[in-house]
């Protein structure tokens, strides 16, 4: 089979159709991975069985769900075959609720943290809950200090929304200007005349020492920042539906996750054991 011919007119269509690049990339990859494993002349050969087969080696079903959705995207807009994929169910998801740190934990890791330009990725994460691919590509001129917002372009969707500013971060993203002076992105690479962005790699690295300076013991990573954020806007009272907005959720649904973690709605339940003298 001639994997190039059908992994680069499947690329060429995402782009056409306006995919977001962290989708598209996602999708040719697992694309290619899967016709990399048949052994068929070409795409339209492939029966559901192989394919059934095919994803029944991954253990996880989120992975499984992944490489289903690639190649069940891949027949309908290629070769006009969605009912190849009418009777092969996506597997069901993993519903696994994130442990989210507590105020005073996110406080140590602010305490722990010399370095300003370390700072204020931690407080860009985690003031409004951005994704690390939205605070990778946040410029200079998304930030609006006169309405006091961030303007998150092109985010998760190809999406763009607007979240707040928080007057306490102001300061902070001053003596940083003043003491790095980006250019077009507010976080620099390493080098920046030759690298103008910061890598997800390095932001990544930022929130895991931090973690380990300050002592937590939980799992710490960059995205757990933006579970952190939500869940602490619920239990100080903030509607789920400016949460929504503000997460770029498409339907409240998703958001629903930070009432199922935050610890104030949890707490208040009364056990059978209040009755009980111990």
């Amino acid at each position: 089979m001639n994997i190039s011919e059908h992994i680069t007119r499947f690329d060429q269509e995402l782009k056409r159709r306006n995919f977001a690049d962290t989708t598209r990339e996602t999708y040719v990859s697992n694309v290619k991975i899967f016709f990399e494993k048949s052994t068929k002349d070409h795409p339209k050969n492939i029966n559901e069985d192989d394919i059934r087969k095919f994803l029944s080696q991954f253990n996880q079903p989120n992975t499984q769900r992944s490489f289903h959705s690639a190649i069940k995207k891949f027949y309908e807009i290629c070769l006009g075959q969605k009912e190849k994929f009418k009777y092969i169910p996506y597997a069901r998801k993993e519903k696994r609720l994130p442990i989210v740190l507590s105020v005073s934990e996110i406080q140590a890791m602010f305490d722990a943290c010399g370095n300003i330009k370390h700072r204020v990725i931690l407080a860009l994460l985690y003031s409004c809950g951005l994704r690390v691919s939205e605070l990778l590509n946040l410029k200079l001129a998304h930030i609006d200090r006169s309405r006091m917002i961030i303007n998150v372009i092109q985010a998760k969707g190809n999406k763009d929304r607007q979240v707040m500013l928080t007057p306490e971060i102001v300061p902070l993203l001053e003596k940083y200007w003043n003491e790095y002076r980006p250019k077009e992105y507010v976080l620099n690479g390493q080098f920046p005349e030759k690298d103008l962005q910061y890598s997800e790699r390095s932001v990544g690295n930022v929130i895991k020492q931090l973690a380990a300076k300050a002592g937590i013991n939980k799992r710490v990573y960059t995205h757990l920042m933006r579970h952190c954020s939500f869940t602490h806007m619920v239990e100080a009272g903030t509607d789920i539906n400016l949460i929504q907005k503000i997460a770029g959720h498409s339907s409240v649904k998703t958001t629903n996750i930070y009432l199922h973690i935050s610890h104030n709605h949890i707490s208040k339940i009364k056990s059978p054991l209040n009755a009980i003298s111990l």
